[in-house]
């Protein structure tokens, strides 16, 4: 039982290691495909200093299937918002790991927390 207890904290403490590690390994070379692309254009200081919304309302920087098709066509945005994307789905995938350890140890309280927390998490997701 203790045994099967360290494995599981391993698979969990990995799980973040590795999640967080490829998400910035993917976020870059996200930069790198965008300083290839664009890297040779001026910069201008002046279009910094005003925010401008124009660009987040692009489907390419908030929907899933428009991120998976810049992933794919490597495109700078596409790896940035992936890299992003396998940030924000690192705790998720260790909150779901610990349910299942908990249901395993048959710890009905901590594993019906869990799924709680899971459940908030997915439906303020979807939400958007």
């Amino acid at each position: 039982m203790i045994s099967r207890h360290i494995d599981m904290q391993l698979l969990l403490s990995r799980t973040l290691r590795w999640g967080v590690g490829i998400a910035c390994v993917v976020a870059l070379v996200g930069g790198l495909l965008y300083l290839v692309h664009c890297g040779n254009q001026p910069f201008n200081l002046d279009d910094y200093r005003h925010f401008s919304y124009a660009t987040a309302a692009d489907p390419a920087y908030t929907a899933l299937p428009a991120i998976l098709d810049g992933f794919l066509h490597f495109t700078p945005v596409g790896w940035i918002q992936m890299g992003v994307l396998l940030l924000i789905l690192t705790p998720i995938l260790r909150v779901l790991l610990s349910f299942f350890s908990f249901v395993e140890e048959r710890d009905w309280l901590y594993a019906v927390i869990t799924a709680v927390v899971l459940a908030v998490i997915i439906s303020n997701s979807l939400s958007l």
